[in-house]
């Protein structure tokens, strides 16, 4: 089977073999070289041009001797060969129709390959899901998972789990209705699918079993009748963030994304918000690896009007609460809040703010899980054609797709973060297919009294619900956390530069300007019994979507643009490969001087 494979490669901390570091996507290395005392000797091992432009998300993953990378659109695959400072292998690039370019909303991102049983799987942009030889980078098998002519494309990592690799869908600023695919590993052919909205047995709901904190959900087909007439047809909910496994459990967990349109008043059932949830958008779905059948979901932010994309990672971890161990799954989500559940049952343990400026809830009922929303900030009370001033955070999130990383030695969860609020205007738009269908107007800025940056790095803890400690930066942080067994921990920001610190409190203890801003996730591997440090930089993504596509209007960039207007003073485009090692301390202070 495929997933004992992939637990192999990953249980050896010389490979980066997942995007998201294990099955857990925890983000953390075993491997300690690199320390508190000798981090400030790292310095610069090789680097690679990607030959491309735009945002690049994820990042390299590390099998043996070889390295795999990937690019923005035409998603080009490189293999590049340890032994001999990153030597091309072999080159794979797709032949895609740029066509697809324009309903891709934030972007032309990639987040990254999947490797395993000899094969590498790429998510292309025009939806094409292929399998590679990992030797040669042949072409084995490809499936179409989708119709960019509907505004469907495919921007997500996908992740192999037994005998299946698993893909999601992008579009929901098209009116895409999102799913889960799963396809055979060998064959390309498709297992099953499952949707984020609609009747019971599209969603694979059994309303008798499938629970919902920590009970079953009773009533049917939730996923039509908290929609007005067939808007759920064209509800959104994609998934194209991360997806992690518990091979115990066998469950898959994922969260959906916004639902569509952004005004919220052509989502209200009868004008009124109550029995609008809109489900099943914004929601983390545990399903069986086998069937894709729902054990338990959880709903975040039911009848979203903010654009509070619910797709960020869920990172199981083990904890202590209450003098018990238990199996919890964390997900720090775009609308400001830290959860903890148990990962078994569903059942909300935990539900507080990360992000001081968060004001759009005052807070989550535990009882129900639902948020207690701020009239004041309800895009929706306030009404279409208005113009909502000050929501915090802004639809960017307090925190994005940028997945975080937990230390099982500290207990901590280490969270890339934005400080970011906006004006939200909501406007009656028609769906075309394959047209944007967003219906509102945006306007970003920096949290008003806050540090005078747009972007925390913080340390989370997961079972008291706190911020244990906050360190701020210029820009959001837009890049994946790594944690390491030797108390270091890394991150990028959007200037380029990647950032050791202290995982205990925060200290800085090195930074490096890249050539280009960082939104990619930093990873680390051993080779020849030295461990390395390897990042993607390439500025772009929604927060550098302004330099990326060339866009100046405030507005534009559904609202980004503005927010980041000064970045260009600090970085440029470019699509750049950085490995660090650790050089002597006499090596270190030669190249200082020189």
């Amino acid at each position: 089977m495929a997933n004992d494979a992939v637990n192999k490669l990953t249980k050896d901390p010389a490979n980066w073999a997942m995007q998201l570091g294990n099955y857990y996507g925890q983000r953390y290395s075993t491997l300690d070289q690199i320390t508190k005392d000798n981090v400030q000797d790292l310095r610069v091992a090789w680097t690679f041009s990607t030959g491309v432009l735009r945002g690049h998300e994820g990042g390299p993953l590390v099998v043996g001797d070889t390295m795999y990378i990937h690019t923005p659109f035409p998603n080009i695959v490189y293999a590049l060969d340890l032994k001999d400072q990153g030597r091309v292998k072999w080159k794979y690039e797709p032949r895609q129709d740029a066509s697809v370019i324009p309903v891709m909303c934030c972007d032309t991102v990639n987040r990254g390959v999947a490797v395993a049983e000899g094969r590498v799987f790429l998510g292309q942009a025009d939806n094409t899901l292929v399998a590679l030889d990992a030797n040669t980078g042949k072409e084995l098998w490809k499936v179409q998972n989708g119709d960019a002519g509907k505004g469907e494309t495919l921007t997500a990592a996908p992740v192999v789990v037994k005998d299946k690799v698993l893909v999601g869908i992008s579009g929901g600023e098209f009116g895409v209705r999102g799913h889960l695919t799963a396809y055979d590993v060998k064959s390309g052919k498709q297992a099953w699918r499952a949707y984020s909205t609609g009747p019971d047995k599209d969603v694979k709901i059994d309303p008798k079993k499938t629970l919902m904190l920590g009970k079953p959900i009773g009533e049917t087909d939730l996923g039509v009748k908290t929609w007005p007439g067939e808007e759920w047809k064209i509800g959104g909910g994609t998934t194209w963030g991360w997806y992690t496994y518990d091979p115990e459990l066998n469950l898959i967990y994922y969260g959906t994304g916004n639902p569509g349109t952004w005004n919220p008043k052509q989502r209200a059932k009868d004008g009124k918000r109550e029995g609008s949830d809109n489900k099943w958008s914004m929601t983390i779905f545990a399903r069986d690896a086998d069937t894709g059948e729902v054990k338990w979901l959880y709903q975040k932010t039911p009848f979203d009007e903010w654009d509070y994309d619910g797709v960020n990672e869920n990172v199981l971890a083990d904890v202590t609460m209450d003098g018990k161990k238990r199996k919890v799954l964390i997900n720090m989500d775009r609308n400001g809040f830290g959860y903890t559940l148990d990962r078994v049952t569903g059942e909300l343990l935990v539900a507080e703010k990360y992000d001081p400026s968060v004001n759009w809830a005052d807070r989550v009922d535990k009882k129900t899980g639902r948020p207690v929303v701020n009239e004041k900030y309800s895009t929706f009370a306030n009404g279409e054609d208005t113009n909502s001033k000050g929501v915090c955070p802004a639809a960017l999130g307090s925190k994005d797709q940028q997945p975080s990383a937990f230390s099982p030695d500290t207990g901590l969860l280490y969270v890339p973060t934005n400080h970011i609020c906006m004006d939200y205007e909501p406007f009656q738009v028609s769906y075309v297919a394959g047209q944007p269908y967003v219906g509102a107007t945006l306007s970003m800025y920096p949290a008003p009294n806050s540090h005078g940056g747009m972007g925390n790095f913080i340390a989370w803890d997961p079972v008291a619900g706190k911020v244990k400690w906050s360190k701020p930066e210029k820009f959001a942080v837009w890049s994946g956390a790594l944690a390491t067994k030797a108390g270091v921990g890394f991150y990028g920001t959007l200037e380029g530069f990647l950032v050791a610190f202290d995982m205990n409190n925060g200290k800085e203890l090195w930074r490096f300007k890249t050539p280009s801003g960082i939104i990619g996730n930093v990873n680390t591997y051993m080779h020849n019994g030295k461990q390395y440090i390897a990042v993607l930089s390439g500025i772009g993504g929604w927060a550098g979507i302004g330099l990326a596509a060339g866009l100046t209007e405030p507005n534009a960039g559904l609202g980004a643009v503005g927010a980041h207007a000064t970045l260009g003073e600090y970085t440029q485009l470019g699509g750049v490969l950085t490995v660090f090692e650790l050089g002597s301390r006499r090596q270190s202070a030669e190249l200082k001087s020189k």
